[in-house]
């Protein structure tokens, strides 16, 4: 009896802990690697093959030793194996970001198959249990196919409680890496209940070695600031990000900025000059980074003031940066929707960065995926933004033509849609498919290079605006914010990094072809950008 109990709870936990470390695992992948098809593939192909390894050597084993104790012994070595995955995984990952940063190639996917190989010996001794367990059970062979079937049953309903165990209970209550703790803990226990009793004795080191590792990663942060001038604020683990507010130092004037870093702590998400607090000047709003050109995009149509800009829908708004530029140029009154996937980077925003939508009455923060929030809202736009693209983390729904036919259709008249798109050196090739997707839909495209970040912002109008550079040039003359002003100047200069603001026209689209929501090699592109730049050394 007490066998055929610990045969049902080794198999039932095995199964969990198995398909549980796997989706796990992914977590602690996505902040560094993103989740797309190709990292996807990857894990679940892995898996797959530590767990045909796993039933072979199980199979063999148990027909050699068929004791309930090696059974036990196999659990425990699982549990052990599952222990120090986190502590040992996100040191390697951190390299593999600084890699990716470096186009460091060899380090950037050694790190990911390294980490994925950490994950071969608890999966390879969880595919173990199962015919282990099939050949404890087996008292006659006129039931075999029974038995096999009941505890193959029983395997396959432990692997669906581990696909929604984490993925609903444990990481949004514990995180990442008590959530490992979890099953290693788990697997350990169920070890020693197959132990005799003097050999249970071998579990207890295990166990507390379990706990002060759990104790230990508690205390562990992902650094940021490894310069001198910054300071970290906060951090959380969310159910999307890792998150981290930081002090990234005063400015010239000596106000305090504060920056979002999100995952690998690569890019700056979000920023807020601390000055601004006393002196509402909506200048000390500027970052010189990609989100200042949001605000002067509309201006590549005719004789366009700003009293003309009313209203913006920002897709990716992270902490509300570029909705509250809108706000201070554009008028308290102004009409603001920001969508934002992590609601618990909206309640960052509102903490940290003075985000204001909770006391303004046209500013509303909706926490959902930016294309959902389009196809159920009624409203129009006089700008629409999107800056939800990150190398490599780009959701390939939010690049094609499907999407940006959605975009155009909640569109004033004379609105725009304005993308922010990042680039290594001077590799267009995502900021000109973008452009090219973009130009299927839109009568003119244009872009625009960031003066001080690897960024272009690509801009679609709804309606034709002739000559929009020339057109963007008068507005600019006539421009009476000094601010806006001097950001329209920087969009129309140029220098050895950045092309200033320009026009893709249909011929320079019929070179690169469309992505669409059958075709969008979002990934694809991205490796071939990640190779070049490794080839030529581009930073």
């Amino acid at each position: 009896m007490r066998q055929r109990f610990f045969l049902i709870a080794a198999v039932l936990i095995g199964g969990i802990c198995s398909l549980g470390i796997e989706l796990t695992a992914s977590r602690l992948l996505q902040p560094f690697f993103g989740s797309s098809q190709l990292i996807w593939a990857n894990v679940i192909g892995l898996t797959l093959i530590y767990l045909t390894v796993g039933y072979r050597l199980g199979g063999r084993l148990a027909d050699r030793r068929p004791e309930q104790e090696t059974l036990a012994l196999i659990l425990l070595a699982a549990g052990l194996t599952t222990a120090p995955i986190p502590l040992i995984a996100r040191p390697i990952l951190a390299a593999s970001a600084s890699a990716f940063t470096s186009f460091s190639i060899g380090v950037f996917f050694g790190s990911f198959f390294g980490v994925l190989l950490l994950l071969a010996a608890p999966i390879i001794l969880l595919g173990m249990v199962s015919p282990f367990a099939i050949r404890l059970s087996m008292n006659d062979v006129r039931t075999a196919g029974s038995t096999a079937g009941s505890l193959y049953a029983l395997s396959t309903i432990g692997s669906i409680m581990g696909t929604f165990l984490p993925v609903l209970l444990l990481i949004p209550t514990l995180g990442t890496n008590l959530t490992f703790y979890v099953f290693a803990l788990a697997l350990v226990t169920v070890g020693a209940l197959g132990m005799r009793r003097r050999m249970a004795l071998v579990a207890i080191p295990a166990v507390v070695l379990l706990v002060v590792l759990q104790l230990g990663i508690r205390g562990i942060r992902e650094p940021f600031c490894r310069d001198s001038g910054c300071e970290s604020l906060y951090e959380q683990e969310s159910t999307y990000n890792y998150i981290q507010v930081a002090s990234l130092g005063p400015d010239r004037s000596g106000a305090d900025r504060i920056g979002l870093i999100l995952n690998e702590g690569q890019a700056i998400h979000s920023i807020y000059n601390t000055r601004y607090d006393q002196t509402n000047d909506p200048a000390d709003l500027l970052t010189n980074g990609p989100w200042d050109f949001f605000n002067v995009a509309p201006y590549v149509y005719p004789n366009r003031s700003k009293s003309d800009v009313q209203s913006l829908l920002m897709i990716g708004s992270a902490a509300g940066t570029i909705p509250k530029q809108f706000l201070a140029f554009y008028g308290e009154n102004a009409q603001i929707d920001a969508v934002e996937i992590d609601p618990a980077i909206i309640d960052i925003g509102r903490k940290y960065f003075a985000m204001e939508d909770q006391e303004r009455p046209h500013y509303k923060v909706h926490a959902e995926d930016g294309r959902v929030f389009l196809h159920r809202t009624p409203e129009t736009y006089d700008v629409i933004g999107m800056d939800a693209y990150h190398q490599p983390y780009i959701p390939f729904h939010l690049t094609t033509r499907e999407f940006f036919e959605e975009v155009n259709a909640h569109l004033t008249p004379d609105g725009v849609a304005v993308v922010n798109a990042g680039k290594p050196g001077a590799d267009y090739r995502l900021v000109h498919a973008l452009a090219s997707t973009m130009r299927t839909v839109f009568p003119q495209v244009f872009i625009l290079d960031v003066p001080s970040f690897g960024n272009s912002i690509v801009i679609g109008v709804k309606q034709p605006v002739g000559d929009g550079v020339a057109n963007f040039e008068a507005n600019t003359q006539r421009m009476d914010d000094p601010a806006l002003q001097r950001v329209m100047q920087q969009a129309l200069t140029s220098n050895s990094r950045k092309l200033p603001l320009r026009e893709w026209t249909q011929e320079d689209a019929a070179a690169v072809r469309a992505f669409t929501d059958d075709w969008a090699p979002v990934e694809s592109v991205i490796d071939r950008i990640i190779l070049r730049a490794a080839e030529t050394g581009i930073q």
